[in-house]
């Protein structure tokens, strides 16, 4: 699950130490997010798959690659 909040309205899904497909924990954490809060979804490769979905549900995501093995979406509701 992800973390709470921060100050700043920010919580964090690190999914890479999830054992298989992570898309329910994804959108789980999606549907708890509050107004104005943000997910920073960390990952092992980008997931570009992912993208469409958030399109078509009404997020708006920015991708950072952070490390070799490492990815951040910052992911809000557009």
């Amino acid at each position: 699950m992800p973390t709470g909040p921060t100050a700043d309205g920010t919580r964090e899904l690190d999914v890479r130490t999830i054992d298989g497909e992570p898309f329910g924990e994804i959108m789980a954490a999606l549907d708890e997010l509050d107004g104005g809060e943000t997910l920073v979804l960390v990952n092992s490769f980008e997931p570009e798959p992912l993208y469409a979905v958030l399109a078509r549900q009404g997020y708006a995501h920015e991708t950072e690659r952070a490390g070799e093995d490492e990815w951040r979406v910052s992911i809000t509701k557009a």
